[in-house]
């Protein structure tokens, strides 16, 4: 009697039981590697010239001719590393969270990057006498770099 019951019970549930098991045998295979995809996506980018290429895209403002521009940083990029936080009954700790690569080396998990701030810029360029150009001039560079009008400074190139 008590064969029929235990076999009745399987019949029910059997994919509930294989599912189940299924999931413990995953739990016991020993950890992957990471895709060489995954590591690439870790890696750092190469760093971006800002100023660079803001005088690249001003300079294709008509009438604006050459053009070079000179950012000053209030802060640079900052990382924010993801953590995990232990609380206790005497300390409350955080340890950063680490992911390890096809190399075993291991680097910090990035949960957020801010960019950079800046306090100023000077744009020099040909056609600065226009107010019209000046303008633009000064809308784009506000526009990319989060400055207001007057921290941003358009100057005649000689």
């Amino acid at each position: 009697m008590e064969l029929k019951k235990i076999l009745a019970f399987l019949g029910k549930y059997k994919f509930a039981i294989l599912i189940l098991a299924l999931g413990l045998l995953l739990m016991a295979i020993p950890g992957r590697t990471e895709s060489a995809a995954t590591v690439q996506e870790t890696q750092p980018e190469p760093e971006w010239d800002v100023a660079q290429e803001l005088s690249r895209i001003l300079s294709q403002i008509q009438g604006a001719g050459k053009v070079e521009v000179l950012l000053t940083l209030e802060a640079g990029e900052e990382t924010l590393y993801q953590y995990d936080e232990n609380l206790s009954d005497s300390a409350q700790n955080r340890d950063t969270v680490t992911v390890t690569d096809g190399q075993r080396g291991q680097t910090g998990l990035v949960r957020q990057v801010l960019p950079a701030t800046y306090r100023g810029a000077v744009v020099v360029c040909q056609g600065a006498d226009d107010p019209r150009i000046r303008l633009a001039i000064v809308e784009a560079v506000s526009m990319a770099t989060g400055l207001g009008t007057d921290r941003i400074s358009v100057l005649k190139m000689k």
